[in-house]
């Protein structure tokens, strides 16, 4: 079966891309003749493709996409025939809108991977229209979570049989044990609204008052970074608070960290939260839309009420109070994490393939 995935850009570091590739390559390594197409870009993948996985980029520089559309479409349809392609998968259902009519009057079905959750459109018209008309003339959706799932179902018109298939997470399980001594919290992601570090840092006001020895890392960078800092001298939290920024060797935060923290306002699925169940790491979570619930279900981890900082903060010191439950999330949360693990999710995808 000759299978082919359409993203953004392939050079891009993001989520998207970076699940792409996985799924991409396990579909390679189990027989499948597997292409990969940017919108723009793409000519240097971040991720690494097996060496048998063909390229292709519709457009060499960035632009305006829907300016583009009908060379888009004319290009694209033009791989799909030129290369038989059987099945094509738009990865977001932003580009189901050049995806869709690409196929037409073609012998090759159609999927659309949505990567946020249905309630979430970045205030873009264009993606609630994209994902009426995927639901309506797609032959599959999938969802990353049984949640978004339900949405898709009791939200759009659909004629597309909807599948939720989590995403696989890129680290194997830690063999390493927990360090249950550590006095730190790491929170990971974009410094974006999203995220919810002004949250966080709220809750961590009142954190610190109760758990003078503990300390909170939050790794990454983003456009809030600025604002952020300012909150953190106005409110004396510099001494137990520190922006990392970007880091290329996330694992060493979480071999060390004794806690993590969730405080995203909405999520797609979060992959932060598989990667700390592959290091045993405690979470504490908002329990927002979606991901997290299904994630934790099961580990024993903690869900709060969405945006509520006081919540956030008695469950944080809960935890950090309570090193014999933090030991048993741990060890729960790595058993977790085998469900996971790239071979358990692509068994999901071959079945949703061949029965296209």
């Amino acid at each position: 079966m000759k299978v082919l995935f359409l993203c953004s850009n392939l050079n891009n570091t993001g989520g998207t891309e970076r699940v792409g590739s996985i799924i991409a390559n396990q579909l390679s390594d189990s027989g499948y003749d597997i292409f990969f197409a940017s919108l723009m870009g793409g000519e240097s993948p971040f991720f690494t493709l097996n060496d048998n996985i063909k390229t292709f980029s519709l457009f060499k520089s960035t632009g305006r996409a829907f300016l583009r559309a009908p060379l888009i479409i004319y290009r694209l349809r033009k791989i799909l025939k030129d290369n038989d392609i059987d099945v094509v998968i738009a990865i977001e259902s932003m580009l189901t809108l050049f995806t869709l009519p690409s196929v037409l009057g073609l012998p090759v079905k159609h999927v659309c991977w949505e990567h946020f959750n249905f309630n979430s459109d970045l205030g873009r018209a264009s993606r609630r229209v994209a994902r009426q008309l995927a639901a309506r003339y797609s032959d599959s959706i999938v969802t990353l979570t049984e949640r978004d799932k339900k949405y898709w179902l009791a939200n759009t018109k659909h004629k597309s049989q909807v599948t939720a298939i989590a995403n696989p997470c890129p680290f194997v399980v830690q063999e390493t044990d927990y360090k249950n001594e550590s006095k730190t919290v790491l929170s990971v992601g974009r410094l974006a609204p999203q995220k919810g570090f002004d949250l966080l840092l709220s809750a961590w006001v009142e954190v610190i008052k109760l758990a003078p020895d503990w300390n909170l890392k939050i790794v990454g960078d983003g456009d809030d970074k600025k604002q952020l800092a300012t909150f953190i001298s106005a409110n004396n939290l510099s001494s137990s608070v520190e922006l990392v920024g970007k880091t290329n060797n996330i694992q060493e935060y979480y071999k060390n960290a004794g806690i993590y923290c969730l405080s995203s306002r909405f999520e797609g699925f979060p992959m932060v939260l598989l990667e700390t169940l592959s290091f045993g790491l405690p979470v504490v979570s908002f329990d927002c839309d979606t991901g997290p619930e299904e994630v934790l279900n099961n580990t024993g981890g903690i869900l709060v009420k969405p945006n509520d900082s006081y919540s956030l903060a008695i469950a944080l010191l809960e935890l950090m109070n309570d090193k014999q439950k933090r030991e048993s999330i741990s060890k729960m949360s790595k058993e977790k994490a085998l469900k996971y693990q790239p071979d358990a999710i692509i068994e999901h995808w071959k079945m949703l393939l061949e029965e296209l």
